[in-house]
């Protein structure tokens, strides 16, 4: 089981910690823009491969709260298509926000279901070009080193714009929530071997009853979904959204 590194020079060194990555639930709806697609499933990677729209928006309904991230193509369009993806088919629904350092990152995108985590460990993309920076806010796909990418992301909790030259592209920021976003669990800490915190390794392998179990006091996503009617073509945008938080 490959192990996914998270290989930040902070000033913090203990920080410097270990991410993996994973899958969960079942089917997805039809594509957007009117799109014909085939069925998808979460069990087939391959059968997730719709380009996501040039600017779109995931709501993500979790135990803490809700949040909102607007994902921009243009910044990575490899890390935008799997994340319009995996929110499309229900990749994220009922997973943990795992690791959790505050003044750092928030960490997820471990499947509750084993039996998905096993079909997306091979399941990598290649690296985008890294075009904004890891701002507060940002969103970015986890990663072990070189075209590693497969299903877990971070929310960054500060300015780490040090990963921007490690090759961590963002793809997407939180516009509204991130209040939740910083007041999710972090009781647990670090995660194993660094720190008593969840074993991502255990957590491919168990699952969601790993969690519950040893960790109950983490928060998960109830839901995450694309929100119609914000989607933005690319030779078609929309005017912008006055109230957006950026």
């Amino acid at each position: 089981m490959m192990k996914e590194r998270f290989l930040v020079r902070m000033a913090q060194a203990s920080l410097v910690p270990a991410l993996l990555l994973a899958g969960l639930s079942c089917t997805a709806a039809p594509g957007h823009l009117g799109q014909q697609v085939k069925r998808q499933s979460l069990y087939q990677p391959s059968s997730l491969d719709l380009k996501a729209p040039a600017v779109f928006r995931a709501k993500f309904v979790t135990t803490r709260g809700d949040f909102v991230i607007e994902v921009t193509r243009a910044w990575a369009p490899r890390g935008a298509d799997r994340f319009y993806n995996l929110v499309h088919a229900g990749f994220y629904n009922g997973a943990s926000f795992f690791r959790v350092l505050p003044g750092f990152v928030v960490q997820f995108g471990i499947s509750p279901n084993p039996a998905i985590s096993q079909m997306w460990q091979t399941a990598k993309i290649q690296d985008d070009r890294v075009g904004e920076s890891n701002r507060l806010g940002t969103v970015t796909f986890a990663m072990a080193g070189p075209n590693t990418r497969t299903t877990q992301v971070f929310i960054n909790l500060k300015n780490n714009d040090s990963l921007d030259g490690m090759g961590f592209a963002p793809f997407g920021k939180v516009i509204e929530g991130m209040d939740v976003v910083e007041k999710l669990y972090s009781g647990y800490g670090e995660g194993a071997p660094m720190g008593n915190g969840p074993d991502q390794e255990r957590l491919q392998k168990e699952g969601k009853a790993y969690l519950q179990k040893n960790f109950p006091k983490l928060d998960h996503i109830v839901s995450a979904e694309i929100l119609r009617g914000q989607e933005q073509s690319a030779s078609h945008p929309k005017k912008p959204v006055n109230n957006a938080t950026h």
